[in-house]
C-alpha cells in the first residue's frame, strides 16, 4: 500500500506538480480531527489520500460510496458511508471522531460548480461541536481548472494545471453551552461556514502587485480573452489592453519619475484603464481626480498629493465642459492630453508594444524594478461631503485582498459581465466595478456617466449585463425608466456608498424580479468592508463583515445599542495625503494601536453578525439632550414620501442645542405627515424636524451622495429669513 500511494504520489507530482503547505498544522490538529475541505473536481479525494499522511477516512454519500468510482479510491482511504437524510449517519460519524480518529468530508456536498465556495451544510458543524474535534482546513487550488472538474464553459481548462494543497491552523467549533437544539445547530454550520470562508480569502494570492494579478489572470483566462469594452464597442482582449498599456505608459513614462503621485483626469472608458495600467506597468502611482468637484476642489488635490502631472483627454474635457476648470488646474499641474501621446506613437513603439504584450511578465521586470505588494498602488479622494477631501492612499495588497475578500463570498466568474458606469475616481467604481473585472476574468462594460437614468438599462439589456453595481440614487433613478425587461440577465446588484432606500429594493425587487445586495464600506478599506450576499441576507443590514476583518465597537454616550466602528484588515488604506502636509503619508490609527481605522460610523452587530449602520457619528444631534440620528430621519422622510429624495442636516438652536432641518423634493411635504408616521413608528417628536425646505433637486456628490457640506450651507442661507421654512 505504501508503494502504490508513493508511486501515485509521483505520478500526481510529475502531471500536476503538487504542492503541499503547512503539512505542520496536520500534526497540531492532534488525534480527533475533522478535515473539511473545498470541493473542486473528481481529484480532490485522489489528492487528499495520497498527499496527506495515514490512511485516511472520507464522509461521504451513501450512494456515491457504492459507485464504481470509489471502488479504485477505497485501495488508498477508509470509506464512511452517511445518509445525510438519517440523524443516525451523523451520530455514527460523532462516534467515530470521539474514538480519536480522523476523519474528511467536504461540507459543500458537491463539487462547485460556481468555482467558488457553495452552500456549506449544516451537519459537520454540528458533528464537530458534539464530538469536540478539532476542525482542520484544506485549501485545493488548481484543480477546477482541469477537464475532471465541473467547470467547462466557465473557465479555460487544462490538462495539467499546477495544483497546491494548503492547510491552515486547526480551530475549534465553539458554541455557547446554553445552546439548544436548532439554534446550537445554526450556530455550529455559521461558524462552519465562516472557518471556510477564511480559509478561501486566507490562501488567496492577494500579496503582488496589480499588475502581477492582471498577468496572472490573463494566464488562467487566455490572453485572447476579452475583458473590457465602452461605448466605443470595440472589445479588448487581456493581449490588446496590455499592448496599449505598455505603449501608453512607456510614453507617460518620460515625463514622470518611478513613485510619483500622477494626476488622472477620465472618465470610465477602456483609455482609462490603459492610462492607469500604463502608469502601473512604469511604477508610477495614479491619482484618480474627480472632475465634478470644480476647480477648486481640483487644485486642493493637486496640492494635497504633490501633483506635478496631469493626463486628461481633450474629447473628454469638451465633452463635460470643463475647459475652464483644466485650465484653472493647469496653473497648478503640467496638464498633458492622450491625444498629444497618441500622436507621437510610432511603427517601432506599435512593435515594441505588441512584443511586450506577448511577454508581459518579462516586459513588466523591465520597466518596473521596484515590485512591492506593500507600495502605494493609487490615491483616491475622499468626496468632501463633511469636510476638505483627503488623498486615501491604497496598496496593490490593500486593493487585492478586497478582491479576496469579495470572492470568498461571492461566486463571480469569467461568464459574468459588468456594467459599470460608476466613476473611477469613486473608491466603488474603481476596485469593484474596474480591478475586480480585470484580474477575475470578467468582463466589463464601462459606460462614462451613471446619470444617464434612460440609456444605462437599455446597455444592461443589449449587453447581457450579469453584475450592475450602483449607489441607491442611480438605482433608483433606473427603476423609473427602465422597461421590466431591461434587466433580464443580471443575477447581481450590489449597492453601497448611501443607504439603500426600502422603496428603491421594492421597486427593483417588483419590476425586475432582482434583489438588491446592499453593502457597506470605505475610501479608506478599499472599499468594502460588509456585504449581503446569497447566503447572508438580511434586509434593513449590510450584511455580514468580509473574512480577515477585525472590527471594534467603541461606546458612544447617549447610543445604547452598538458603537462607532473601528476596523483593521488587510484591506485597510496605507494612510492619509493631509492639505496641510503635502506629500506626506500618515499611517492610520486609533487608541486600539497602529493600523486601526475610525470609520466615523455608528452601528450595531447582532449575534448573527449582520451589520446595521445606525448612522455617521457626525451625522448625530443633540436635540434637548437626546441624541438623533439623521439618518433614521432621512429614513421616516422616505417612509412617508417614498418616491423623493430627502436630506436631513442639524443647525445651531439657542434652546435645544441642534435643530433638525428636512430638505425634501416634495413639494407637498408637511410636519404633519412627519409626526403621524413618527407615531405610528414609535419614534419621538423630537426625531420630526421642525423646519422643512422644499428644493427641486438635493445637491449631489459625483459619486452620486448627498452632498451634506452644500444641504447645510442651503438650509443656513434660506433660514436667514423665516417664509422660506415651513411648519
Amino acid at each position: 500500500m505504501t508503494i502504490f500511494k508513493t508511486v501515485l504520489r509521483g505520478i500526481l507530482r510529475l502531471l500536476y506538480r503538487v504542492e503541499v503547505r503547512g503539512l505542520a498544522h496536520y500534526a497540531a490538529a492532534g488525534q480527533r480531527v475533522l478535515i473539511v475541505a473545498n470541493h473542486t473536481s473528481f481529484l480532490d479525494a485522489l489528492l487528499i489520500g495520497v498527499f496527506l499522511p495515514e490512511r485516511l477516512t472520507f464522509a461521504v454519500n451513501t450512494f456515491i460510496a457504492r459507485s464504481l468510482l470509489m471502488r479504485p479510491l477505497a485501495l488508498l482511504v477508509n470509506l464512511f458511508p452517511m445518509d445525510t437524510t438519517n440523524p443516525l449517519s451523523v451520530k455514527s460519524l460523532i462516534k467515530y471522531l470521539r474514538d480519536d480518529n480522523k476523519a474528511v468530508i467536504f461540507p459543500e456536498g458537491r463539487i462547485t460548480v460556481t468555482g467558488a465556495l457553495m452552500k456549506v451544510y449544516q451537519g459537520p458543524g454540528l458533528v464537530a461541536d458534539r464530538c469536540g474535534a478539532m476542525v482542520l482546513p484544506l485549501r485545493i487550488d488548481g484543480a477546477q481548472y482541469t477537464p475532471f472538474s465541473r467547470l467547462r464553459g466557465r473557465l479555460r481548462t487544462r490538462w495539467f494545471p499546477r495544483i497546491t494543497l494548503t492547510l491552515l491552523a486547526p480551530r475549534r467549533i465553539e458554541v455557547p453551552a446554553a445552546m439548544r437544539g436548532r439554534a446550537r445547530r445554526q450556530r455550529a454550520g455559521r461558524l462552519l461556514a465562516d472557518i471556510m470562508t477564511d480559509m478561501m480569502f486566507a490562501t488567496s494570492e492577494y500579496r503582488c502587485t496589480l499588475v502581477e494579478a492582471l498577468l496572472t489572470a490573463r494566464r488562467v483566462h487566455g490572453a485572447a480573452h476579452s475583458i473590457v469594452e465602452d461605448i466605443e464597442r470595440q472589445p479588448f482582449s487581456y493581449r490588446q489592453l496590455l499592448q496599449r498599456a505598455f505603449i501608453l505608459g512607456g510614453l507617460m513614462a518620460r515625463a514622470t519619475r518611478s513613485g510619483e503621485y500622477v494626476g488622472v483626469l477620465l472618465p470610465s472608458a477602456v483609455s482609462t484603464v490603459a492610462t492607469f495600467l500604463g502608469l502601473q506597468l512604469h511604477g508610477r502611482i495614479p491619482a484618480m481626480l474627480n472632475f465634478s468637484v470644480g476647480s477648486q476642489a481640483l487644485r486642493s488635490a493637486v496640492e494635497t498629493a504633490a501633483i506635478a502631472c496631469v493626463y486628461t483627454s481633450r474629447r473628454f474635457v469638451a465633452a463635460a465642459k470643463l475647459e475652464a476648470v483644466v485650465a484653472e488646474l493647469g496653473q497648478h499641474a503640467r496638464i498633458i492630453f492622450l491625444e498629444d501621446l497618441r500622436a507621437q506613437v510610432t511603427p517601432w513603439q506599435m512593435l515594441r508594444g505588441a512584443v511586450a504584450a506577448r511577454l508581459p511578465r518579462y516586459s513588466y521586470r523591465r520597466s518596473c524594478a521596484q515590485r512591492n505588494a506593500d507600495a502605494p498602488a493609487v490615491v483616491l479622494f475622499t468626496s468632501g461631503s463633511e469636510g476638505t477631501p483627503k488623498g486615501v492612499v491604497l496598496s496593490h495588497s490593500n486593493l487585492l485582498a478586497n478582491q479576496a475578500q469579495l470572492s470568498a463570498r461571492i461566486d463571480f466568474s469569467a461568464r459574468d459581465v459588468v456594467l459599470n458606469a460608476l466613476p473611477l475616481f469613486h473608491s466603488f467604481g474603481l476596485t469593484a466595478g474596474m480591478l475586480l473585472p480585470l484580474v477575475s476574468g470578467i468582463k466589463v462594460f464601462f459606460y462614462p456617466s451613471p446619470l444617464h437614468y434612460r440609456i444605462i438599462p437599455e446597455m444592461a439589456y443589449d449587453i447581457n449585463a450579469t453584475i450592475l453595481f450602483g449607489t441607491n440614487t442611480f438605482l433608483a433613478g433606473y427603476a423609473r425608466f427602465a422597461h421590466p425587461y431591461d434587466f433580464y440577465s443580471v443575477r447581481y446588484v450590489f449597492a453601497g456608498a448611501e443607504k439603500l432606500q426600502d422603496e428603491t429594493r421594492r421597486q427593483w425587487a417588483e419590476k425586475f424580479g432582482v434583489r438588491i445586495f446592499e453593502g457597506y464600506g470605505a475610501t479608506e478599506t478599499s472599499p468594502a468592508l460588509a456585504t449581503n450576499t446569497p447566503m447572508d441576507y438580511r434586509v434593513g443590514s449590510v450584511g455580514r463583515l468580509l473574512p480577515g476583518i477585525e472590527a471594534h465597537l467603541e461606546p458612544v454616550p447617549g447610543i445604547d445599542a452598538g458603537g462607532r466602528l473601528e476596523v483593521r484588515g488587510p484591506n485597510v488604506m496605507l494612510g492619509y495625503l493631509r492639505h496641510e502636509l503635502p506629500g506626506v503619508l500618515q499611517p492610520p490609527a486609533t487608541a486600539r494601536g497602529p493600523g486601526w481605522y475610525d470609520t466615523g460610523d455608528i452601528v450595531f452587530i447582532d449575534e448573527q453578525g449582520m451589520v446595521q449602520i445606525r448612522g455617521r457619528a457626525k451625522r448625530f444631534a443633540k436635540v434637548a439632550g437626546e441624541m438623533i440620528s439623521l439618518a433614521i430621519v432621512e429614513q421616516l422622510a422616505s417612509g412617508v414620501w417614498p418616491a423623493q429624495a430627502h436630506a436631513v442636516v442639524s443647525l445651531p438652536d439657542a434652546n435645544k442645542g441642534e435643530q433638525l432641518v428636512l430638505l425634501t423634493e416634495n413639494a407637498q411635504a408637511t410636519r404633519g405627515a412627519l409626526l403621524e408616521r413618527a407615531r405610528a413608528d414609535g419614534i419621538g417628536e423630537l426625531a420630526v424636524p421642525r423646519r422643512l425646505l422644499v428644493v427641486r433637486a438635493l445637491p449631489l456628490l459625483g459619486s452620486g451622495k448627498i452632498d451634506y457640506a452644500a444641504a447645510r450651507q442651503y438650509a443656513l442661507e434660506q433660514l436667514g429669513g423665516t417664509d422660506a421654512a415651513r411648519e
